[in-house]
């Protein structure tokens, strides 16, 4: 066993989120979305922390990371978890970041996720796109998703990740795990091929540029279902932020793409749980409705708001909606709803203090 397995599964038991170490602190471990030391362990320095991380990592990689500083992959304990692993150098020497990734994936029912966002798992072809800020627990809900559609549906399913974090079992689908620089050279190549891959359902892990943005819409148009990831919190900016990822000559057509391709748009916030003892999913959900195409093309986000409103029968819900919602049934305290909330004036009665 390396010896950096024992901070890992110390995380798994203290129910923590993700293992901080860097030099010249002590590990930390993030519990509820707040970070502690942990008890036993002193200081790290450089050396010592490198002789953590060197033997868990492959030759290829280490020599990587002595190359560029910045390391990304996937690391398993049997039997406990697998963990996406980040190495990077600061200012004081070495450091990583180990996020947890739970070897039992979740269903629906488990995370008690909106119907609606159930409801993506029978969608045959368009884009989704769930959206949040680091650490709010995307990739655990489109793993829920993915989960229901691999036990439900027959059903070619491409993930295309770096690195791969949950590893989904062949069900009633075939699973298709594919690891950026390692099965492909980046997440456009990958989206390209899927298609002669007879993919029906593709999920890419971050739509980080342009090309990868361009794929996954073209791969929706072309029949496909396309979940993607990221980092904006709320539908409208998110649609903005695919628009804005191309040239303003190429804009319109992209909105024409996107408004014939979209299907369902989800944002995702995690906050603590009032009690302090967990943290409980917010969402905003839009879906696809007769009148999102012409607001898409025309450029007119800020409707977006409107058609959230109107469709709440559908299973649609504004973010301030369901803050306000979970404030009402006791699991989120005001004060968390209103730091996050976009209209802080509904929120300021709840809030004592701010």
């Amino acid at each position: 066993m390396a010896e950096i397995d024992q901070l890992l599964i110390t995380l798994k038991e203290q129910g923590g989120s993700d293992l901080h170490l860097a030099a010249g602190l002590e590990p930390r471990i993030r519990v509820h979305g707040e970070l502690a030391p942990l008890e036993g362990w002193g200081k790290l320095e450089h050396e010592q922390l490198c002789g953590l991380l060197q033997p868990i990592a492959s030759e290829k990689n280490w020599a990587e990371f002595d190359e560029t500083h910045d390391l990304d992959f996937a690391y398993g304990l049997v039997g406990v978890a697998r963990f996406r692993a980040n190495y990077f150098m600061q200012e004081c020497g070495a450091a990583a970041v180990f996020r947890i990734i739970p070897e039992k994936i979740h269903s629906v029912d488990d995370l008690n996720l909106p119907e609606a966002i159930a409801n993506l798992a029978h969608l045959r072809s368009g884009l989704v796109v769930v959206t949040g800020p680091t650490g709010s627990g995307k990739s655990t809900t489109l793993a829920a998703i993915v989960n229901k559609i691999n036990t439900e549906y027959s059903r070619h399913i491409v993930t295309i990740e770096d690195p791969v974090e949950f590893v989904h079992k062949n069900e009633m689908s075939v699973l298709s795990h594919r690891e950026v620089g390692v099965h492909s050279n980046g997440f456009a190549p990958a989206l390209r091929a899927a298609a002669r891959q007879d993919a029906d359902v593709v999920l890419v892990g971050e739509m980080r540029d342009r090309e990868t943005i361009a794929m996954a819409i073209t791969a929706a148009e072309m029949g496909m279902l396309v979940f993607g990831t990221l980092h904006t919190n709320s539908a409208a900016k998110t649609i903005d932020r695919i628009i804005d990822a191309f040239p303003a000559s190429e804009q319109p057509q992209v909105r024409i793409s996107l408004s014939e391709s979209v299907s369902a748009i989800v944002a995702q916030l995690l906050l603590p749980t009032a009690d302090g003892k967990g943290r409980v999913a917010v969402n905003e959900i839009l879906l696809r409705t007769q009148g999102l195409p012409n607001v898409i093309r025309e450029g007119n986000t800020p409707m977006i708001g409107s058609i959230i409103q109107s469709g709440k029968n559908d299973g649609m819900q504004a973010m301030d909606d369901a803050l306000y919602a979970l404030v009402d049934e006791g699991k989120i305290s005001g004060r968390d709803a209103f730091l996050k909330a976009s209209d802080k004036a509904r929120f300021e009665s709840l809030a004592p203090g701010d």
